[in-house]
């Protein structure tokens, strides 16, 4: 049995992070329903790798995060399409919506009046910026988010700066922690029997992301500076090898002093992190010299195996073929999908269980494919 069967979550949410935080909880066998506008669906639906399936409104962003989900569609302005989902609430767990603070209430979907019809209802708001304070009503996405936080600041190199992610990690992120604070609240209410209200902001992510960088800015009020693929030490960063880049990891003293001695350069070996900062510069220049003289998988292989991470970086494609993923069970592989000719692979989740975790056993819903069979068992008509 999975950690949440049983447990039925109304997914009234779009784009990214909320319904990925939903996501993460129908692989862990929640029942989630998706709920849609009839005539403007999930932004994700048409956004994606695949512009034939964006056309379909089955675009990749879509299927990366709608397995295990039902699908239904309802226009939330029309007051018998509100009284369908009030229905539906008073058979659900979690309500999870992110549209503009102020959106829901207005429309007589808060959290007051629908934990008035369930007063057990975990009842989540995902946004930008939070419910409350001055921002609280502006919008964005998660490149607006990583520009606003500072993030975006201090990633790039020292010449080419500021530069945001190539993936948008602030979006993934709100949905992880968003279904770590759903996981918490169902574990509270089975203690207290009480409702819960959750507001997840996505700027409030972004700081965390950067605790150690915030603490650093808290206490002494140095802002952190983008370094590129160097870091503070020298025997960690990117160096070019013989064909391409290598990272390495040699971070700590013991692993610095073990790198050094395997080099050949045991004169180069630091007894404190003081000496290490005070010889960075020559640190590096040696290290470029050698770095130079192998292959970047001739390094990987020599250095993994004498206990100093390092790795040759890689393409998308060249990761996925990496025979670690496979055995990590990562990525799971739907042979067909209404919508959607022909196999296709999504993420599943980022851990594994010994019994009873997480597991897609649906293939991402088409928009409404499930409407007759949950208004039928809401005995509504529509």
């Amino acid at each position: 049995m999975r950690p949440f069967e049983g447990i039925r979550v109304i997914d009234v949410t779009h784009v990214l992070a909320g319904p990925f935080a939903a996501y993460q909880l129908a692989v862990l066998g929640a029942d989630v329903i998706k709920v849609e506008h009839p005539d403007d669906p999930d932004q994700s639906r048409g956004a994606g790798t695949d512009k034939a399936l964006n056309h379909t409104n089955m675009g990749t962003a879509f299927l990366t995060q709608a397995s295990n989900k039902r699908s239904i569609t309802l226009d939330l302005k029309q007051e018998k399409d509100r009284e369908i989902l009030k229905k539906l609430v008073k058979t659900a767990d979690v309500f999870v919506e992110n549209y503009r603070p102020g959106a829901f209430e207005a429309l007589g979907l808060g959290y007051e009046a629908l934990s008035a019809i369930n007063p057990r209802l975990i009842y989540a708001s995902f946004s930008a910026f939070g419910q409350n304070g001055p921002r609280g009503e502006q919008t964005a996405y998660d490149h607006v988010i990583q520009a606003t936080s500072g993030i975006m600041a201090m990633t790039g190199t020292p010449e080419v700066n500021p530069i945001k992610f190539g993936s948008p990690a602030v979006d993934y992120a709100t949905g992880m922690t968003g279904a770590f604070a759903l996981s918490a609240a169902l574990y509270q209410r089975q203690r207290t029997g009480k409702s819960q209200r959750i507001d997840m902001a996505m700027l409030d992510v972004a700081m965390i992301l950067m605790s150690s960088h915030l603490t650093g800015y808290l206490r002494n009020g140095v802002h952190p500076k983008p370094k590129g693929n160097r870091h503070p030490h020298a025997t960690n960063g990117a160096f070019m090898a013989k064909d391409t880049l290598l990272m390495l990891g040699a971070s700590n003293l013991r692993q610095q002093a073990r790198l050094w001695k395997l080099l050949g350069r045991p004169d180069m070996v630091k007894k404190t992190n003081d000496e290490r900062d005070a010889d960075h510069a020559r640190e590096i220049a040696v290290l470029e010299e050698i770095m130079s003289t192998r292959n970047a998988d001739e390094w990987e292989s020599f250095l993994q195996a004498n206990h100093v991470p390092a790795a040759r970086v890689r393409t998308m494609g060249e990761a996925v073929a990496d025979a670690q993923l496979a055995t990590r069970r990562i990525i799971h592989h739907h042979e067909s999908a209404p919508g959607v000719e022909g196999g296709f692979g999504v993420p599943l989740a980022a851990f594994t269980f010994a019994h009873g975790g997480p597991r897609i056993d649906t293939p991402p819903p088409t928009l409404g494919q499930h409407n007759e069979e949950i208004f039928k068992e809401l005995a509504v008509a529509r």
